[in-house]
């Protein structure tokens, strides 16, 4: 026979519950199949009436796009600000 374990079970444990584990699965596994998602949406939908233009054009924006989700998952956004206003401040 074989044990399954509930919720309740882990509480009367004491573990503690978190969601450390779906965020680290999030950042390494949501990121590439978006851009998996994205880079067949755009080659189906643009690749296929011949705009290559187009899609050129729509994968710049996306990898702009990534770039800020990058920033914002890495915790690097702050340092990039304070170089942004140096430039302007001096």
């Amino acid at each position: 026979m074989s044990t399954m374990t509930t919720l309740a079970d882990v509480v009367a444990q004491g573990k503690e519950l978190s969601t450390g584990g779906l965020q680290l699965w999030l950042q390494e596994n949501v990121v590439p199949l978006l851009l998996l998602a994205v880079a067949v949406l755009l080659l189906w939908i643009g690749g296929g009436k011949g705009d290559n233009a187009g899609v050129m054009r729509r994968v710049g924006g996306v990898v702009i796009a990534l770039a800020i989700i990058g920033f914002a998952v890495s915790g690097a956004g702050v340092d990039i600000g304070e170089w942004l206003s140096g430039l302007f401040t001096g």
